[in-house]
């Protein structure tokens, strides 16, 4: 599948992790997003292995810790912890991850991505999910279009 399509097959689940949600949520990344999966009506599970609440909201320390299993987990982390996060996906049986990334580095791991391809996991590599669901932003729309015509998404 190519990045569109498996973006497309995330957004059709309905149980959303965020890991890698940030205690220090000014403009942090994953509590950003998983507002937008939030407010898009997405069951969403933020995960955070410091702490139980962060803005208010139930924090689990690990995926395993989820009372609902996550269909798939969107990855917020810094670089060096996404290989841990896609091993715990594969030990509980999710197969959709979408590591945060547009023009750097984000939350990517080589390995981490190496990992998903010899588990079978669907792995979207760039991207962003407030790229897609509605309403987008214009900082948004922007960073996709230049996504788009870089070939970083097909």
């Amino acid at each position: 599948m190519n990045t569109t399509q498996l973006i497309e097959e995330f957004l059709k689940q309905k149980n959303i992790a965020v890991a890698g949600m940030s205690r220090k949520p000014q403009g942090a990344v994953g509590n950003l997003v998983y507002k937008k999966f939030k407010n898009a009506g997405y069951n969403v599970f933020a995960i955070n292995p410091h702490v139980d609440e962060i803005e208010g909201e139930k924090c689990y320390r690990k995926l395993k810790n989820v009372p609902t299993k996550p269909d798939a987990v969107f990855i917020s982390t810094h670089p060096d912890q996404s290989l841990d996060v896609v091993k715990e996906c594969a030990e509980l049986g999710i197969n959709k991850v979408w590591f945060h990334r547009s023009f750097g580095q984000g939350s990517y791991d080589q390995e981490a991505e190496n990992f998903c391809k010899d588990k079978g996991i669907d792995a979207i590599i760039y991207a962003c999910p407030m790229m897609y669901i509605q309403p987008v932003d214009f900082g948004h729309k922007f960073i996709k279009f230049f996504m788009k015509i870089g070939g970083k998404l097909k």
